[in-house]
């Protein structure tokens, strides 16, 4: 591979998702809480747009803010972990990922969020299409 010439998009991607994997992997393992920072409002419309199409199939945006508000949350890797689409922000004391999870990306941004996991919030907004 010649190291010139830029990286095509398929291979930006994959970098992008490795980073995203390794990144939710470090924090899961290490079964760190971290404070709420909110939901992003663009991502709390468009889940509660979902909520209203498809009513009581998950746990509705509003209890999953308020459990993650006096809970804290926590980074969790699905059943198949090395899919992008397995990195799951639940409330610190769930296990629930099929009713209880939101993708990283769907964090609101705050200043004083630990940098690991704004680093996972920004690469994950990266492959959401309602941040693009």
């Amino acid at each position: 591979m010649n190291h010139d010439q830029p990286l095509s998009d398929a291979e930006i991607k994959e970098r992008r998702n490795q980073e995203i994997i390794s990144l939710a992997a470090e924090l899961s393992e290490r079964s760190e809480t971290f404070p709420f920072p909110g939901i992003d409002p663009n991502a709390y419309q468009k889940i509660k747009a979902k909520e209203e199409e498809y009513p009581g199939y998950t746990t509705s945006i509003d209890e999953f803010t308020s459990r993650c508000k006096a809970e804290g949350i926590k980074v969790i890797l699905g059943t198949h972990p090395n899919n992008i689409g397995q990195v799951f922000i639940l409330p610190a004391q769930s296990s629930d990922l099929v009713n209880d999870g939101v993708f990283p990306g769907n964090l609101a941004l705050v200043n004083t969020m630990d940098q690991r996991l704004k680093k996972l919030v920004h690469l994950d907004r990266e492959r959401l299409p309602h941040f693009n």
